[in-house]
């Protein structure tokens, strides 16, 4: 408390004094005409009243006064941007406090140096003013306000675009210790820290950042302050296309909002109710002097009158009284609905928290999973390119089969958020839906025979051998479909049968049938499959496995194809899976191409290239397959280092895995690129490439390969730089 005293003498020393030192009345006048200048923002003749109060002081020799008055100045050409004007009277402050004793206003000449030589951006000068300021303040025994000025210098860099001294800056004022002078400052740090993050489009960051600002704003209850960061928030939400909880905060700014204004007005009634009070104790005492000196002439008027204007204040007594009842009444209504308004956003906040709890648990999942399974197929890729024999042949193309087929199956997890998102594109490209389904049962044959299955394929000859649709979606649902029927069959039968519907022009409707004679489905869970993370029961997920996904993704994908999928099953004698699809024909026959390797060995041979990746196998993957390829590869484990490292060494490529120890690669990109624009840097990411493109692309990359790494995939985003 004894801080904040202190900081308000300071200001008040600055500002107020000359005001209510009565025995230089020409200081006060200028000095007061200033003040009410500099509030209206007419700082051109707050310049000419404040330039004729320093020339009073000095003719006066008030030392204390001229540095106050001077530095008051340099501030008026502070907010006017005129920086060098600026600093000239700040150093003329600090000249006069030569010959006096340091104070508050010297701590401030010192730090509006700094922040003035950060605004016009010599860095070096601004650091070495910061410092005396905080060394004086120190000597002056308040180290607590130098939170205060920290504050203004990160705002002052961060006005000046310098983000990354600003967040630096910001971050030391966050971790200080908790204590009750610095709670609005770190609030509004961690308010400026989140529009930092938003305008970076570093949204997790940007969001964290905003809700811890709202938790420190709770201490103090600011509600000017909570209103301002509800706001952000929304407008986060709003950047992000999630308008729902956009909506919901921005609901609450204008709750908050109304509510400051409901006080103001209140407090604007309260006056004119006293000012009404005063003004009529002031008639009556007028009257009763007028009633005194005609009180024999006009008795019976003065009484008449009295009485009226008791009635009067009566009755204006009774209205007032039963205005305040309605008041209080509509106050107690209006509680009451804004705290039922407060529970419905919050029961829609956790629902819509549970949503993006479960989206999180997917994409970490995809994510852990992606890293082990780049070192799996990587590996395979590698033995199988060292000529290895021919019964390990055998091996290394099943696990190979395994990697891609696990690739997928990672992969389909996140179908599930895709759709519910809207990113999943319907594709419309020829296809060949027979031989499309032949292939299909040519990939689960060894399934089918491991379970003992006879697995039969009926195809209507009339269904047209080229249709247009999206074969990679229809590809998912059906492997999915026969995948579960012949997994839970055992020495029975799976029945796969395609016929055509109806055919009327370009159009064609095929209808679809699975059938098992496996396990079967009980009745109360018919409806339940198909949720996610939803199988018949704890047994059948035990003794079968799986995640309870393969039939949500079905269900979704069938709608967003415009078909309905139906389920007909019977515990012990098996299930019937039915569903029928559009398609359009196309009387054009399907060429076949013949597969180009879409880039020559020579293209990468002799080339350098320096890898970003703290993950061992990873790294010893990476570079084997780079140097089988002749390719010189140099390894760095962080980002510090890789950007110390081309400052000084050129390489004709760079591959920057994007997490990593210390600085992550975006950011180490970012500073790359402030000194090299042109080697190619692509990004190494263990996230969906759709969800991350364009973030990446943003911060100076030139392309994006996902874990776990295509090789000839891999290979060819690497060449396109050296054509």
């Amino acid at each position: 408390m004894k801080y904040c005293l202190f900081i308000a003498v300071c200001f008040f020393s600055l500002f107020l004094y000359p005001q209510t030192n009565k025995d230089t009345d020409s200081i006060y006048y200028y000095n007061r005409q200033a003040n009410l200048n500099i509030s209206s923002k007419n700082y051109n003749k707050a310049i000419l009243y404040t330039q004729k109060s320093i020339n009073l002081c000095t003719r006066n020799e008030k030392k204390e006064s001229l540095a106050n008055q001077t530095f008051k100045l340099g501030k008026i050409y502070y907010n006017q941007h005129k920086y060098d004007k600026a600093l000239e009277n700040f150093h003329k402050t600090l000249v006069l406090f030569d010959s006096l004793e340091p104070n508050c206003t010297k701590v401030l000449a010192l730090h509006y140096i700094a922040i003035t030589n950060t605004a016009k951006g010599d860095s070096k000068t601004a650091d070495l003013y910061y410092a005396k300021a905080k060394n004086l303040l120190k000597k002056l025994n308040i180290p607590d306000y130098a939170e205060t000025l920290d504050y203004q210098k990160a705002m002052a860099l961060k006005n000046s675009n310098e983000l990354v001294q600003a967040v630096k800056t910001f971050r030391s004022i966050i971790q200080k210790k908790d204590n009750p002078q610095i709670l609005k400052t770190k609030a509004d740090s961690y308010y400026q820290l989140g529009l930092i993050e938003t305008q970076l489009k570093h949204n997790d960051s940007a969001l964290i950042y905003l809700n811890d600002a709202l938790k420190y704003n709770a201490k103090k209850n600011d509600l000017h302050q909570k209103s301002k960061i509800v706001l952000a928030i929304s407008q986060y939400y709003k950047q992000n296309r999630n308008f729902d909880l956009a909506y919901s905060y921005l609901e609450e700014h204008y709750q908050i909002e109304n509510y400051l204004l409901k006080i103001k007005n209140s407090k604007i009634d309260f006056n004119e109710f006293q000012k009404f009070k005063k003004n009529q104790a002031l008639n009556n005492t007028i009257k009763k002097e007028s009633e005194e000196k005609i009180q024999l002439k006009t008795y019976r008027y003065s009484k008449l009158v009295s009485i009226l204007a008791i009635a009067l204040i009566s009755i204006l007594s009774l209205l007032s009284l039963a205005l305040y009842k309605n008041n209080i009444i509509r106050n107690q209504n209006n509680l009451l609905l804004r705290e039922k308004n407060k529970e419905l956003i919050l029961a829609k906040n956790n629902a819509e928290k549970a949503s993006k709890a479960r989206s999180e648990f997917l994409s970490t999942v995809s994510h852990e999973l992606r890293t082990p399974l780049n070192a799996i197929n990587g590996i395979t890729h590698l033995l199988l390119e060292d000529k290895p024999k021919k019964k390990q042949l055998k091996y290394l193309e099943s696990l190979k089969f395994s990697g891609n087929y696990l690739t997928t199956f990672i992969n389909e997890i996140l179908e599930i958020n895709k759709i519910d998102s809207t990113k999943v594109e319907v594709e419309n490209i020829s296809f060949n839906l027979k031989e499309l389904l032949f292939n299909i049962q040519s990939s689960l044959k060894e399934l089918a025979l491991a379970n003992k299955n006879y697995f039969n394929l009926e195809i209507d000859k009339a269904i047209p051998d080229h249709l247009i649709g999206d074969p990679t979606k229809l590809s998912q649902i059906i492997l999915n479909l026969i995948n579960n029927a012949l997994k839970f069959t055992h020495n029975g039968h799976v029945d796969v049968i395609a016929k055509l519907e109806t055919k009327e022009n370009d159009n064609a409707i095929v209808y679809f049938e699975i059938v098992d004679t496996g396990i079967g489905i009980p009745e109360d869970k018919l409806q339940t499959v198909f949720e996610s993370f939803s199988q018949g029961s704890i047994e059948v997920n035990r003794k079968y496995g799986g995640t309870g996904l393969g039939l949500t993704i079905v269900k979704k994908l069938i709608e967003l194809l415009g078909g309905e999928i139906k389920l007909k099953s019977e515990v012990g004698k098996g299930s019937t899976f039915t569903f029928k699809l559009n398609f359009k024909i196309n009387n054009e026959p399907l060429e076949t191409q013949q597969e180009i390797k879409p880039y020559s060995d020579k293209q990468l041979k002799h080339k350098t290239i320096l890898l970003v990746e703290d993950n061992k196998i990873n790294q010893m993957i990476t570079r084997k397959m780079l140097e089988n390829k002749s390719i010189s590869c140099e390894i760095i484990e962080n980002g510090e280092e890789a950007v110390e490292l081309l400052k000084t060494k050129h390489f004709d490529m760079v591959l920057m895995d994007v997490h990593l120890p210390g600085i992550n690669g975006t950011t180490a990109t970012k500073l790359i690129r402030e000194f090299d624009q042109s080697t190619p840097i692509i990004a190494l990411t263990a996230i969906s490439l759709d969800e991350n493109r364009d973030m990446l692309i943003s911060f100076g990359m030139d392309d994006v390969i996902t874990k776990p790494f295509v090789p000839d995939d891999f290979y060819s985003t690497i060449a396109k730089f050296f054509n």
